[in-house]
């Protein structure tokens, strides 16, 4: 219990402390998820256009709770106005579980009139076989999609869906597989 709390605390902190950053908070009816992202490129003055992020989160269900944390590498897609891909690493823990998936995500921000504020959709997709799935872990798939608003300026309520799956050595379990709504603070 105490790690859950100082966990909690310090990726608020994170987010709080430095610019180009963001927490946010999702639920539903049985689930609640905390997430931060903290740009790297703010602590080395790195000015390329791949932004290089660190993401943590901690989701709490009614049977378990699983802590990621991950870096990944973001750009525009040069060939498509709007979106944005990005690619990388992060680590999982369950009970009992621990993997690595490699993962991607793609976001792409609608180009509606001035009128509607900024809205964006998101997916991303997270992959560990057996070969990065440690512990109890066989493998592990994490699915997402989003859609998020700008509604006040480095305010967005986002609604989402994801799906994930831990697979242990002797036993399948749907993690999660759940609709949420949010809201994400950015700096």
């Amino acid at each position: 219990m105490y790690f859950k709390k100082l966990f909690l605390t310090s990726l608020f902190s994170l987010g709080l402390l430095h610019a180009q950053s963001n927490v946010g908070l999702n639920i539903n009816d049985k689930d609640l998820e905390v997430l931060a992202s903290i740009d790297l490129n703010e602590f080395t003055y790195y000015s390329d256009t791949t932004s290089y992020l660190i993401d943590a989160s901690y989701l709490h269900t009614d049977d378990d709770d699983l802590v990621t944390v991950g870096i990944s590498g973001e750009n525009t897609f040069q060939g498509v106005e709007g979106l944005a891909l990005g690619f990388g690493a992060k680590l999982v823990f369950a009970d009992n579980f621990i993997a690595l998936p490699l993962f991607a995500k793609a976001r792409y921000m609608l180009s509606l009139n001035d009128s509607i504020p900024t809205t964006s959709l998101s997916t991303s997709l997270a992959y560990a076989p057996s070969v990065l799935s440690f512990s109890d872990a066989e493998s592990y798939t994490e699915f997402r999609v989003e859609a998020d608003m700008e509604i006040i300026t480095n305010i967005h309520l986002y609604t989402g869906y994801r799906n994930i799956d831990t697979e242990y050595d002797n036993d399948d379990k749907t993690f999660n597989n759940s609709f949420y709504g949010g809201m994400k603070l950015s700096f």
